[in-house]
C-alpha cells in the first residue's frame, strides 16, 4: 500500500481503504479520492484535549478512496517502517502517514518534549500496518542493545520503537561546543533493545538553552 515514488514523495494506492496523513501533506492524485480533516492528533477526544493541554500541534487528514495518492513535506526524506502489533513513538513533526488501521494517540515523555518545545508528550502510533516517518536528510537507523546503550541529542532524534527506556541527562552537545548553546544542553538516553531513527540535520530546538 505504501510505496516510495522517490526518496520525497510517498505513493499510497488505495481500494476503497482509507490513510491518515499530515494535513496538507497531499502534493496530487489519481483517480477518486475523499478528504476529511480529523480534529487533534490522537483518538478520540483524549487525544484531542491532550494536544490541547500541551500545545502540540498536529493536525491530521483522513484520505479515503480508489487510486493513487502522492504525499510531501518540504522536500523532507520519508522513511517506511513496518508495524507488527508493536508501537512507534515519534516526534508528531515527524510523522508523515499511517494505514488507516493503524492507533495514534500520545504518551508523556517528560522533559524531552519540554526542551523542545513541543509539550510533554509525544506520538505513539501502534498496530499491524505501515508508517511514513519525515527527517530531514536520509533517516538513520541505530540498534540499542543492553550491552551498548545509545545517547541522542534532542534536535536530532526523529523516533525509536521496541523495549527501550528514556532517561535524559545534562551534557554538551555540537552547539554547546561551537558557542550557540546558552545553559545547560540535555541529551537523551536509551537503555534496553530496540531501534532509534536519527537524522543528520539537528532541528531547531532550545534544548541548549534550558
Amino acid at each position: 500500500m505504501f510505496r516510495l515514488q522517490s526518496s520525497k514523495v510517498l505513493a499510497v494506492d488505495m481500494t476503497g481503504d482509507a490513510v491518515k496523513a499530515k494535513n496538507g501533506s497531499m502534493v496530487a492524485y489519481d483517480g477518486e479520492m475523499a478528504f476529511k480533516k480529523l480534529s487533534g492528533g490522537g483518538e478520540g477526544l483524549r487525544g484531542m484535549v491532550t494536544r490541547r493541554l500541551t500545545g502540540e500541534q498536529m493536525t491530521l487528514m483522513e484520505v479515503k478512496g480508489h487510486g493513487t495518492c502522492f504525499f510531501a513535506d518540504r522536500a523532507s526524506e520519508i522513511n517506511l517502517v513496518g508495524l507488527q502489533g508493536d508501537k512507534l513513538y515519534v516526534e508528531s513533526s515527524n510523522l508523515l502517514a499511517t494505514d488507516g488501521g493503524l492507533r495514534t494517540g500520545t504518551t508523556f515523555t517528560g522533559m524531552r518534549g519540554a526542551s523542545q518545545g513541543n509539550g510533554l508528550f509525544t506520538t505513539t502510533v501502534e498496530g499491524h500496518g505501515q508508517a511514513a516517518l519525515l527527517s530531514d536528510g536520509p533517516a538513520v537507523l541505530l540498534r540499542v542493545s543492553p550491552q551498548y546503550p545509545l545517547t541522542v541529542d534532542p534536535g536530532a532524534y526523529v523516533a525509536h520503537q521496541g523495549n527501550l527506556r528514556q532517561s535524559f541527562q545534562s551534557g554538551v552537545t555540537f552547539r554547546t561546543l561551537v558557542g550557540e548553546g546558552g545553559g545547560e544542553a540535555f541529551q537523551i538516553r536509551f537503555e534496553g533493545d530496540g531501534l532509534v531513527y536519527v537524522q543528520p540535520s539537528e532541528r531547531n530546538t532550545i534544548a541548549g538553552d534550558v
